[in-house]
C-alpha cells in the first residue's frame, strides 16, 4: 500500500506576496485556513508556506525538482471560473488551454511554482 502524501512546504521569496495569492487560490480548490501560512482539505491534507532562505535561487520551470501541482475539477466550468475569480483578484492568469480534450489551466504563483487546474473527460488520463 502507498503512503499517503499528507503535506507540501512551499517556500516564497517574498513570504507576504505569496499569502496574497494562496489565500486567494486556495479557498476555490476547496481548502481551509487553518492558521497563519497553513491550509488544509479538512481530509489530512495540509499546505505550509515558509519564507526562503536569502540568497537561494528562485524556481526554474524546467529546472530539477517540482515542475507544478495539479488539481482537477468536475467541469471545464469550474476551470474558467477559477480563472475569472484569479483575474478578478488581481493575478495575471494565463488562458485556459485545450490539451486533447482535456481543459486546463497552468497558473504561477509569485515565485514562478505552477498551479494546473484542470478537468479531465470521462476516459482520459489524469497524467501521461
Amino acid at each position: 500500500m502507498a503512503l499517503k502524501l499528507d503535506h507540501v512546504t512551499l517556500l516564497s521569496s517574498k513570504l507576504e506576496d505569496s499569502m496574497r495569492y494562496y489565500d486567494a487560490l486556495l479557498p476555490l480548490l476547496g481548502f481551509s485556513k487553518l492558521r497563519n501560512h497553513v491550509w488544509t482539505d479538512g481530509e489530512g491534507f495540509f499546505f505550509q508556506f515558509r519564507a526562503a532562505k536569502s540568497g537561494t535561487t528562485p524556481y526554474e520551470r524546467h529546472g530539477a525538482g517540482m515542475n507544478h501541482l495539479g488539481f482537477s475539477v468536475a467541469s471545464p466550468d469550474e476551470v474558467s471560473a477559477i480563472r475569472s475569480q484569479m483575474a478578478e483578484a488581481g493575478f495575471e492568469v494565463p488562458e485556459i488551454q485545450n490539451l486533447g480534450g482535456v481543459t486546463a489551466l497552468f497558473m504561477k504563483d509569485p515565485d514562478g511554482i505552477r498551479f494546473e487546474i484542470s478537468h479531465y473527460p470521462e476516459g482520459t488520463s489524469v497524467v501521461d
